[in-house]
């Protein structure tokens, strides 16, 4: 069980680490709205820069700390419960903006994920 957990803080951190570094500018099918960047999609969203910033900054940080919760398993309930509420918040932003359900998928894998390293 311990692998599972380990995959999942991986596929997590990696794929927040992702979206929030790497394709942050870029298209992706899973924005909100008609955005194509993540500034864009906030916008949508109806939340400012300033707010863009700050929940970029928290998950990319608690996605870092989510991946060194495998060589420090205490850092595990902070990381995965921050990311967890983030996720969430992003999900009732789809849901604020009658987004398709499908915009949610990711947010609400993560979230899933989320809830299991928490859980197991």
């Amino acid at each position: 069980m311990e692998e599972v957990k380990i995959a999942l803080k991986i596929i997590v951190g990696l794929s927040l680490l992702n979206v929030w570094l790497l394709q942050y500018n870029k298209p992706s099918r899973w924005r909100g709205g008609d955005a194509k960047t993540m500034m864009q999609e906030f916008e949508t969203y109806g939340l400012g820069n300033t707010l863009c910033y700050l929940v970029g900054f928290l998950k990319v940080s608690f996605s870092v700390v989510l991946i060194a919760s495998i060589k420090y398993p205490s850092l595990e309930l902070v990381a995965g419960s921050v990311l967890g509420v983030l996720l969430t918040g992003s999900i009732l932003m789809h849901i604020k903006i009658k987004d398709a359900l499908i915009k949610s998928f990711p947010a609400a894998l993560f979230l899933l994920f989320c809830l299991a390293i928490i859980g197991l």
